[in-house]
């Protein structure tokens, strides 16, 4: 029997596939490696479908059938539970989940899945101290993947995790930590975080790792700081595309379009990015349809 095939999730926060245009879509203004040298295009509304080797890129439904602007905490319980979220509720919802949804993420979230299946899941990001503090004091405001990962009895990552190259902090280089938090963490490439990641994921039947700072981007949160984090976020995806093994299928995905047009700071009604890479790419692509199609297409690689 070959190697048991294992899921690599990056998970990107606020990316779509908007207008090919350069004043409203970074993509086009900026360019990206990850898009031009891996599938020779930039994705766009009229060019949504891309092939590259052994990779596909594709549209994700983030709407599911429900009006108005998709949000994350709604996206994100799709995506990590399988379920129609907005439709659950009957609108979409975030940044945080709401409140009828938490028991079913609970119940049914990627980690809960990999505990009950008695295989390893590993949630690769760290959180800084001002977080615990926070998180003891407010655990019923915690994002999808943090409510997942805890409730599952996982505990989520430290500095100390990072200092001992175990995790990434959410920002892949761990510079901001030193600059916004005070930290002293050795400063690391994009495409050492990545490889990192690729060690980790490794190691683990399924593997998350969250960046949220794209949304930030997307909202306008961080304009001084876009051009380093945008280019960082590049070379840390072209690098994890091109080295992961071939026991390791990587899948990419957002919840909501915002990035991809800078024009307007609130979300959009793009489909959101989606990304595979690895064996049985192009067949995974044509499952996943819809952001609640993505917790049963990659747990179907690891089965």
């Amino acid at each position: 029997m070959g190697k048991t095939q294992k899921a690599l999730l990056v998970f990107l926060d606020g990316v779509g596939i908007g207008e090919k245009d350069p004043d409203k879509n970074p993509f086009f203004r900026l360019g990206f490696k990850t898009f031009t040298e891996l599938f020779g295009a930039i994705p766009s509304l009229h060019n949504q479908h891309l092939h590259g080797k052994e990779m596909e890129l594709f549209p994700v439904d983030a709407t599911m059938g429900i009006e108005g602007l998709p949000q994350s905490g709604t996206g994100q319980a799709s995506i990590f539970c399988g379920i129609n979220a907005p439709k659950i509720i009957g609108r979409h919802f975030g940044p945080y989940p709401y409140s009828t949804l938490v028991p079913i993420i609970k119940e049914k979230n990627f980690f809960q899945y990999y505990k009950e299946k008695k295989q390893s899941a590993f949630f690769a990001n760290a959180y800084p101290a001002l977080f615990f503090e926070y998180f003891h004091k407010n655990k019923h405001r915690l994002s999808v993947s943090t409510l997942s990962y805890t409730s599952a009895g996982h505990t989520l990552n430290t500095a100390t995790d990072v200092r001992r190259c175990r995790a990434l902090t959410a920002e892949i280089t761990n510079a901001r930590w030193n600059a916004k938090l005070h930290y002293n963490i050795p400063v690391i490439t994009p495409e050492g975080a990545a490889k990192r990641l690729l060690r980790i994921a490794s190691q683990n039947s399924f593997t998350l790792y969250e960046f949220f700072l794209t949304d930030y981007l997307g909202h306008g949160r961080i304009a001084l700081e876009f051009e380093e984090i945008y280019h960082n976020l590049d070379r840390f995806l072209y690098t994890i595309f091109t080295e992961h093994g071939k026991d390791i299928t990587v899948f990419l995905v957002s919840d909501h379009g915002n990035l991809e047009d800078v024009s307007v700071k609130a979300h959009t009604t793009n489909p959101a990015l989606g990304i595979i890479s690895g064996k049985n790419a192009a067949a995974l692509a044509r499952k996943l349809q819809s952001l609640k199609d993505v917790k049963k297409v990659i747990t179907s690689v690891t089965s």
